[in-house]
Order: structure tokens, then C-alpha cells, then sequence
């Protein structure tokens, strides 16, 4: 049985075969936080060039809060596209979100991103989801579910330069007027504590807790965890995707519950069950009703929303 977490929501799928190997409510519509930002990556890193320089508008600031996850641009800064890769996936930058949707989305600006985001999330048949914000902040009818975000996962992380974004351990930003040169660093602390990690994408707001998007490689298998609504104890969804993954590689690898759908699939041939006998079904159930469980009544210590 996979082990026991606060998450509301999770799959472990593998990424090359398109086996799910397990999941608690994988298509519960569920907060995103910045895990969303992976879907503004899947939009928009085929479409814009990495050397292009961009400027800082006032109207990429204005309404972010200053306390929330922030690469640290400002107006009227040039910045390299590059850059702001970098700056969202390590930093988890809201403003850098901000930058590439407007750029990405072309005459309609930042909604023009978010449209893209959209279309994106229909062409890798992540029907569960839906963006309001670029970022993954909070916003009206948002959502997102555990199985799509493994679709999405597949998709960014079969990118050789979305690997190598997320496996950079410290950026250097280019000084601008009015302020210096400054380093990021990545806040996956997973990339040297677990074995064979690519890359991971945490977030966290009030409303959806803690979510988490990771993808470690072992042996040729390249697994993804995603989970949504963890709570930060006893583990956090840091520890919660450790678990899960250890839980992952330890089955053998024809192990499976279900499947991913490929972006070229027709509506009618994809559902999670589909192909699968009586067994599988019965251990998606058992799968459920084993893993869900909250724990309550001790002291709750967050970051900033990210």
C-alpha cells in the first residue's frame, strides 16, 4: 500500500511509459498555487525565444503583493526570456510570471497568456483544468487536478531546456538602473536531497495549501509525483513526495492502475480505467480509501504565498 499523507490529492505516474501506478481523488478539481506555473512553461517555452530581451512593465507589478514569491524585477528593467525561466522555476517569481504571460500573449497582453495557458491545458487533454492567474495566485474559477498535472509534468519535462532550467542550482541576474546584480538560488531542496531528482515545483497559498510537482529518474524510469492540499506536518508535501516516490520505485515496472492520455488521443478512447480488468479497478479503490487521512490540532507555520 503507498504510504499514508495529508495531501487531499496525489498521483505517481511513470513519465516514459505513461503508467499511473497510483492516486488518492486524481481528478478532484483543486487549488493550484504556483504548481500552475508549470502550465505557463508548457504554454509559453515553445513559443518565445530564450535570448530575446524584454522590459519590465509597471502594469507586471502593480497588483502583486510584495510579500508573496518574487524574482525581484523592476520596471523598466531588461531582462532575457532566459532569465526569466530561471526566475520563475527557481525562484518561483510571480512577477516573472507576470512578464512572460504578457509577452507570451502578444497584442492581448497578460490575458493573452493566460488564454494560452487554456489552450495548452485542452491540447495535453488536462480537462480538469482551468487558469485565472499566470502565477498560480489565487484567482476566480481556478483549478487544477492531480492526474493533470502529471500531463502537464510530461510535457514540460520531456523539454530539454525545461530540465535544464530546473536542474540550475544558482542564476545570476543581470544588473539593471537602480539595482545590482543578483544570484537566485533554487528553492527545490530536493534537487541534492533526494537520489536522481530532475526537478520540482512547490507552491503554497491559504486557500490550497501545500501543492508540489516533482520528477525523479532511476534506472531509465522516470517517475513524476504530484500532490495538492498537504498539510506542512508531520512531513510537509516536500516529505510527502519523498514518500510517494520511494513508495513508486519500490513496485515492479509493469505495475499499473491506470495511464496518461497522449495529447493525440480522441475524447471517446480516454478515461484513466480504460483497457483495465476488474483487479486494477479494485486496487484504484483500495488505493483511495487507504491514503486519505488529515491531521489536526497543532500549530500551522507557512511561507508567503508562492
Amino acid at each position: 500500500m503507498p504510504p499514508a499523507v495529508t495531501a487531499t490529492s496525489w498521483l505517481v505516474a511513470d513519465l516514459n511509459s505513461g503508467a499511473v501506478l497510483g492516486g488518492c481523488g486524481p481528478h478532484e478539481h483543486r487549488t493550484p498555487a504556483s504548481v500552475q506555473k508549470l502550465l505557463l512553461a508548457a504554454a509559453l517555452m515553445p513559443r518565445l525565444d530564450p535570448a530575446r530581451v524584454v522590459e519590465v512593465k509597471r502594469e507586471d507589478l502593480d497588483d502583486l503583493d510584495p510579500a508573496s514569491s518574487l524574482m525581484g524585477v523592476v520596471e523598466g528593467g531588461r531582462y532575457s526570456i532566459e532569465s526569466l525561466w530561471l526566475g520563475l522555476l527557481l525562484r518561483s517569481g510571480n512577477d516573472a510570471a507576470n512578464v512572460l504571460a504578457r509577452i507570451g500573449g502578444g497584442e492581448a497582453g497578460r490575458q493573452g497568456g493566460i488564454d494560452a495557458m487554456n489552450d495548452e491545458a485542452r491540447r495535453l487533454r488536462a480537462n480538469q483544468t482551468h487558469a485565472a492567474t499566470p502565477s498560480g495566485l489565487d484567482g476566480p474559477d481556478q483549478y487544477t487536478s492531480a492526474y493533470d498535472l502529471a500531463l502537464i509534468a510530461r510535457a514540460t519535462f520531456a523539454r530539454e531546456d525545461f530540465r535544464r532550467y530546473m536542474a540550475t542550482r544558482v542564476a545570476e541576474i543581470p544588473a539593471q538602473p537602480g539595482r545590482p546584480a543578483f544570484d537566485i538560488t533554487n528553492d527545490n531542496t530536493l534537487l541534492d536531497r533526494y537520489p536522481g531528482m530532475l526537478g520540482g515545483k512547490t507552491g503554497f497559498t491559504q486557500r490550497a495549501r501545500q501543492t508540489y510537482v516533482g520528477v525523479a529518474e532511476r534506472n531509465g524510469r522516470r517517475l513524476a509525483v504530484t500532490l495538492l492540499g498537504a498539510e506542512s506536518a508531520p512531513l510537509g508535501s516536500l516529505g510527502e513526495a519523498i514518500a510517494l516516490l520511494d513508495w513508486g520505485f519500490t513496485l515492479p515496472a509493469d505495475a499499473r492502475v491506470g495511464r496518461l492520455v497522449a495529447p493525440e488521443e480522441k475524447k471517446s478512447s480516454i478515461s484513466l480505467m480504460a483497457g483495465l480488468g476488474l483487479g486494477a479497478a479494485v486496487a484504484v479503490a483500495a488505493l483511495i480509501t487507504a491514503t486519505r487521512w488529515r491531521r489536526r490540532g497543532y500549530a500551522r507555520r507557512e511561507a508567503h504565498p508562492r
